[in-house]
């Protein structure tokens, strides 16, 4: 009896603390950059984010190396020039989400995304606008576009190219979470 006990009890809160943690694996991230000389986009569609809906904690990761361009030179100057992905593999945003959000109940909600946004190894204090919306299947889907400065995160820009490279870099992000 008492082992039945403790395994219905591990078994709550092994539930519970699932229930409580919702995963993506397929987050999208697109970027744009718009300059008189030359417009750059890329894009990717393998980020993975979570987020405690208990103490609406996130953290959200890219492979750098996963975003794809038109062009394959463009491609190959972004990962070995600028983002020097093989010694920054990857970009990271972790924080906590501000706002109301009923994860357990459908509708749509706008928060803001506090936290730290981590890109060529350089800590950087974000506030985004983000909008959540969750289904009456608990499925939760987290849009978001917001700007990133290459200077902010110490990305170097030779001068040779600079006009082709904005200052100012459109961010699209969304991420279709599950219970996990």
């Amino acid at each position: 009896m008492k082992k039945s006990l403790l395994l219905l009890v591990t078994l709550g809160v092994s539930y519970s603390a699932m229930a409580q943690k919702l995963v993506s694996r397929d987050t999208y991230v697109h970027f744009f950059s718009e300059t008189p000389v030359e417009d750059i986009e890329a894009s990717l569609k393998d980020g993975v984010g979570l987020i405690n809906t208990e103490t609406k904690e996130f953290v959200f990761q890219v492979n750098i190396q996963s975003f794809t361009f038109e062009k394959a030179l463009m491609q190959e100057h972004f990962n070995e020039n600028y983002m020097e992905s093989t010694k920054y593999p990857k970009g990271l945003f972790k924080g906590k989400i501000s706002g109301d959000v009923a994860f357990a109940k459908a509708g749509t909600y706008n928060v803001k995304l506090v936290g730290t946004m981590n890109i060529h190894g350089k800590d950087r204090a974000m506030t985004i606008p983000a909008t959540i919306a969750v289904s009456k299947e608990g499925l939760v889907v987290l849009e978001s576009t917001f700007i990133i400065k290459p200077t902010d995160h110490d990305v170097e820009i030779p001068s040779l190219v600079v006009t082709k490279i904005a200052k100012e870099i459109e961010v699209k992000v969304k991420s279709t979470l599950r219970a996990n």
